[in-house]
């Protein structure tokens, strides 16, 4: 089944591979004509490809080490994780094949936006501003802009800016262009073409087919970066001369042959260029546009929001091509913001002092002095004392207590104040170092991952939303201006990316917030890090759509029998009107078992009605006009058969599920405009396409060997997902099971759709209220938050660093922009990075994140994140910026990566390796003065800790009774939550409740918020006497001890005695006592910033549910794993092998 504009999928999809390469491997290396090899820009082997350098030791309880496998002395580290100049490893990636380049093909495109609506779209954007008389040119005017989100107003100004002087309706003129068919040059400087290189893209332009949607251009998927694992092969290097593959032209007219400071207007423009619109040539967009075709319209993803760099890359005459990023800028004065001089730290990690307890080891040595150290690891190049404590070494063995009392906050880039104020927030950008090495010699020898971990659509209190004609762009690398550039005077800003000198648009020189002519370094684009444009329609393929949500429910007598329709249909109405959208919102519902049910809602109907598709082979859709209706216009009919619903299958008898057959429907009813379609499913699909059959065996769950069945068992959900992402439909899956439904296939079809999984085992409305509460909030959440439609993402870096491998639930649609046909502010993701080239010329490197939207109101979007961190040259100053958290979060994504396309053993040994790896190299950089023991630097002493809880983790644990939905359900959150949800579930919380007092307690808007320290996981700190509770994130535990002080059972819990606590107690009761508000006010304030409200459950120390509490204590032993001191221990003889 081969869908428009996607690479044939026909070749093996199993273990999530698609096209190319398989998710979780190396891609192979291009193939291009008969037989003609060319190496990987990145080599086939990964961290997690190869074989592991070693094995878990056989102890109790444990599997023996897989034959074969290499010492961990073994110095052959290669791939994407760690480079080595001798090649790539001699170990093939698993599952790796080749793949020819095929023709290219450009896409005929008359009418862009004819047949959306059935009518020819050409007035401008709603959020676009037309050009004003110009006696009012310079007065600003604040219009009522929606953020899209449901947090109320922005409270930043939102303004809308008028046009500067000689600007048509698109944008500013301009007259330096550049032509239609230059080609960009890559992000890294490739080296003189070689024969092999001219080759590679020597294909001419194939035939011109027709798109399936008028809407749409999508471009042909050369997928060369890398989803969820695939490596991004030679898809950077070009040659000038020959075209890009992923260049698309309108068949109105040829391409632009003038060069490039001609100007040719496309029609309908007369004399002008669009400014800050897409560039209709290789490689994405310029500050001009000149095309030979009729419509300034884009055609394609990849041009609209911009590729990579393009032949302007060269700066003009005069600006050396090397040059370091100035500090500040000439006019008027030099900004405090922009002397990016890298400054100490302020605020040094606590210094833990370790105790002797019985098991570990006494200290003997003293710790080296800060000269020592220094003189030791290559100087701390000029880092004060302060900066020196994240550095310092830590004995793992000895000092017990390295847990903070409360959790650890990211660490602090090293930069000035002032940059330091306008640096993006780690909630939204995070990387793995804060200190980026100058080059990958040095990344290498720290032996830690480069790596950046996302948040890009998370709710925000506060957000500069900015509506202006000009979106000011580098002309070059197509980076939106920022806080991090540099103003050489005041008409020109150089690029923070690639150094490129840009002008200052005329528009820019105002200041709507200050009312200044004359300062473009004050304006909110230069003074926020994370700012939101209102797009023109320069940045759209076809109108906004409107929001369209269709629910597809299963109602077998499975479904009926667990309750959940009565859940789903009250909440539904609870929240009807708080769905995202506006007037042209519409809605529909499709139900299966084993047919399939469409509903008719048309307006003006007295009653909704059922027509009913039992041909599931060939599944149709038999009305096309009343099936998604307008939800303002029918209302009334939607309530009526949300009321019906869960009485209309009551007595049914059918028990199968044509899941597949339902899904097909779908698809066909939302593809002329896409949206989400959300997925309640109750049991394993048995009918049509894409039915499954159980491959679980019971037997098996407690194995210690290799579990099977990680991967899905077909790919129709694959293909489909990548249907339904080429028409901008999202598909979200609802798993409500008691059985196994084979998730691992299931979950395919939100993975690549963009979509999200949430999975409920054992629900039941009666026997499991738990599950069914948090089934309830989670809707909630779920039906009201923000969404955005018909997304993009492409992330940016500065030259000399790149990207290679990307982690989440999208589609790569050409090289690094992503498809995320919708975007919720729930989601994360993560990338992996390379140093390609030296940056030693700069003092920092920065990255920037834009994605592309529209909103549920029907506005085109674009929210920009930059995050600027300094580039250190000394290996101490690289393992003082460890962020140890970010680091295990994108090892968590490699390791599922590794396990699906390798083995679950596989994933584990290379975990303990990365621990063994990473502490390996700090003793061998500072061998002379480091004390016996396991050493560690301050910034990494709870490395070992969390990978150890990692292997704990339902989704790569072994030995432990675990279902195999719940293990790839827990595998889909590691692979696609934010980081801090990422890490409650790895390392939970631990707090003392029922002693807490008000001493050095938060006072919070009158309530008064204690604030008990945070415990080790371990059984030591639980006592019989006391209450304890644990956040998990998406559940928490209250573990009340057998001796709990009745005060606390009777004030808080509402029971006399611990006798009279009942078994399966889901929530703490609104009591009116200081025992009461003190605890529930602390609850809420751990909740405040989560979406998704945890399960609650109270556990008796006596109750057979206390085991599920105990499982994530993860320094104790347990039969199959180690305590965290023998894991410590374990690590240090791994390391003196």
């Amino acid at each position: 089944m081969s869908t428009q504009g996607y690479a044939n999928p026909s070749s093996s999809v199993n273990n999530y591979s698609m096209s190319s390469s398989q998710n979780g491997g190396g891609a192979a290396p291009c193939q291009n004509g008969s037989g003609q090899m060319y190496p990987a820009m990145y080599p086939a082997s990964s961290y997690y490809s190869s074989a592991p350098p070693t094995a878990y030791p056989t102890v109790a309880g444990h599997s023996a080490p897989p034959a074969g496998k290499i010492p961990v002395s073994s110095s052959g580290y290669s791939g994407n994780y760690y480079q080595k100049s001798s090649g790539p490893s001699p170990y093939p990636a698993p599952g790796t094949h080749q793949y020819s380049n095929a023709p290219v093909q450009s896409f005929q495109q008359t009418a862009p936006y004819a047949g959306y609506y059935g009518q020819v779209y050409s007035h401008p954007s709603q959020g676009q501003t037309q050009t004003q008389p110009q006696s009012q040119q310079l007065q600003p005017s604040l219009v009522p802009v929606s953020s899209g989100s449901n947090l109320g107003a922005p409270l930043y100004p939102i303004v809308s800016y008028p046009a500067a002087p000689g600007s048509s309706q698109y944008g500013t003129l301009r007259s330096s262009q550049t032509t239609a068919g230059q080609p960009p040059v890559s992000t890294v400087m490739p080296p003189p073409p070689t024969q092999s290189s001219l080759q590679q893209y020597s294909q001419g332009i194939g035939a011109n087919p027709t798109p399936s949607h008028p809407g749409y251009g999508a471009p042909p998927l050369s997928q060369t970066a890398t989803v969820n694992g695939q490596s991004n092969a030679v898809q950077q290097h070009y040659d000038p001369n020959l075209h890009n593959p992923m260049s698309h032209h309108y068949a109105t007219g040829p391409p632009n042959s003038q060069g490039p400071d001609k100007e040719r207007p496309p029609s309908g423009t007369p004399g002008t260029s669009v400014h800050s619109s897409p560039q209709h040539h290789p490689g994405g967009d310029s500050s001009s546009t000149t095309t030979g075709s009729a419509s300034p319209v884009p055609n394609s993803y990849e041009s609209l929001e911009g590729g990579g760099y393009s032949d302007l890359a060269a700066p003009p005459a005069g600006v050396p091509a090397k040059q370091a990023p100035p500090f500040g800028y000439n006019y008027p004065t030099v900004h405090p913001a922009y002397q990016q001089n890298p400054a100490s730290k302020p605020d040094p990690s606590a210094s833990h002092g370790g105790y002797n307890t019985p098991g570990y080891q006494p200290y003997s040595q003293p710790f080296p002095s800060l000269s020592e150290l220094s003189s030791a690891l290559g100087g701390l190049g000029g880092v004060s004392e302060q900066e020196a404590e994240t550095l310092r070494p830590v004995n793992l063995l000895q000092e017990r207590n390295i847990l903070p009392p409360k959790r650890a906050p990211p660490p602090e880039p090293n930069l000035s104040n002032d940059l330091r104020k306008v640096n993006c927030s780690p909630d939204t950008f995070r990387c793995t170092l804060t200190n980026i090495p100058q080059t990958q010699a040095l990344l290498n020898k720290a032996r830690l991952p480069l790596g950046l971990l996302l948040h890009p659509f998370r709710d925000l209190t506060q957000l500069p939303v900015i509506t202006s004609n000009t979106i000011v762009r580098c002309r070059s690398c197509r980076t939106y201006i920022n806080p991090f550039v540099s103003f050489l005077d005041q008409r020109r800003w150089k690029c923070n990316l690639c150094y490129r000198v840009n002008d200052v648009p005329d528009e820019f020189m105002y200041n709507p917030v200050t009312r200044s002519y004359g300062e473009p370094h004050k304006r909110p684009e230069v003074q926020n890090s994370t700012v939101e444009f209102i797009a023109s329609s320069d940045y759209m393929l076809r109108p906004p759509q409107p929001a369209v949500y269709l629910f597809l429910l299963d109602v077998s007598h499975n479904a009926v029998e667990s309750g959940y329709l009565n859940v789903f249909c009250q909440s539904l109405l609870d929240n009807l009107e708080k769905l995202p959208g506006d007037t042209r919102t519409h809605i529909g519902f499709v139900t299966f078992d084993s047919t399939v049910h469409f509903y008719n809602l048309q307006e003006g109907l007295s009653q909704p009605q059922m027509l009913v598709v039992s041909d599931i082979d060939d599944v149709f859709i038999p009305t096309h006009d009343s099936l998604l209706v307008n939800l303002k216009e029918s209302k009334e009919l939607v309530k009526d058969l949300l009321n019906a619903l869960p009485g209309m299958f009551t007595h049914t008898r059918e028990t199968q599920s044509a899941l597949g057959p339902a899904l097909q429907a779908a698809y066909k009813l939302m593809s002329p405009t896409g949206g989400r379609v959300s997925v309640f499913q109750t049991q394993l699909p048995t009918l049509g396409a894409g039915h499954l059959q159980s491959r679980e065996d019971p037997n098996l769950r407690s194995s210690t060997k290799n579990v099977l069945h990680l991967g899905p068992a077909t790919d129709f959900y694959k293909k489909l997902a990548l249907d339904c992402s080429g028409q901008q439909i999202g598909v979200d899956l609802f798993l409500l099971s008691s059985q196994y439904s084979d998730l691992a296939s299931l979950a395919c079809v939100s993975k690549y759709s963009a979509g999200s999984v949430f999975y409920y085992p054992s629900f039941h409305h009666v026997h499991n209220p738990a599950q069914t509460q948090k089934f309830q909030k989670d809707l909630q959440r779920y039906l009201t938050r923000k969404i955005g439609f018909e997304a993009v993402m492409r992330i940016r870096c500065t030259k000399g660093l790149s990207i290679h491998t990307f982690h989440g639930n999208f589609f790569v649609r050409s090289t690094d922009l992503l498809s995320l046909a919708n975007v919720n502010p729930d989601s994360g993701f993560a990338v992996q990075m390379s140093i390609e080239e030296s940056l030693a010329d700069t003092s920092l490197a920065c990255f920037q994140a834009a994605l592309l939207y529209t909103s549920s109101k029907g506005k085109r979007r674009i929210r920009v994140h930059t995050l600027c961190l300094p580039v250190v040259s000394q290996l101490s100053e690289v393992f003082t910026g460890a962020d140890t958290q970010a680091i295990s979060c994108l090892l968590a994504n490699m390791a599922i990566d590794r396990s699906i396309s390798s083995s679950l053993s596989d994933a584990r040994d290379a975990l303990v390796n990365a621990v063994v790896d990473c502490l390996t190299a700090y003793r061998a950089n500072g061998s002379n003065i480091q004390p016996s023991g396991l050493i560690a630097p301050a910034a990494l002493r709870l490395f070992p800790l969390y990978v150890l809880a990692l292997l704990k983790q339902k989704a790569l644990r072994t030995g432990t009774s675990t279902r195999l939905d719940e293990r790839v359900f827990s595998m889909c959150e590691l692979k696609s939550q934010p980081l801090q949800q990422i890490m409650r579930m790895v390392h939970p919380d631990l707090y003392r409740i029922d002693n807490m007092t008000e001493q050095a307690a938060l006072h919070l808007n009158d309530s008064v918020i204690p604030q008990p320290p945070l415990l080790q996981l371990t059984a030591e700190k639980l006592t019989r006497e006391g209450a304890f509770l644990l956040d998990c994130g998406s559940v928490m535990y209250l573990w009340v001890g057998k001796c709990c002080n009745e005060t606390f059972i009777r004030d808080v819990l509402g029971f006399q005695n611990y006798a009279s606590l009942p078994s399966n107690m889901t929530e703490i009761p609104e009591l009116q006592t200081t025992y009461s508000e003190r605890t529930r006010a602390f609850i809420s304030w751990l909740l405040e910033s989560r979406t998704f409200l945890p399960a609650f459950h109270v556990v008796k120390d006596d109750a057979s549910t206390k085991t599920s509490f105990f499982q994530h204590l993860v320094e104790d032993r347990t039969e199959s794993a180690f305590s965290y001191y023998e894991f410590l221990l374990h690590i240090q003889q791994q390391m003196s092998k």
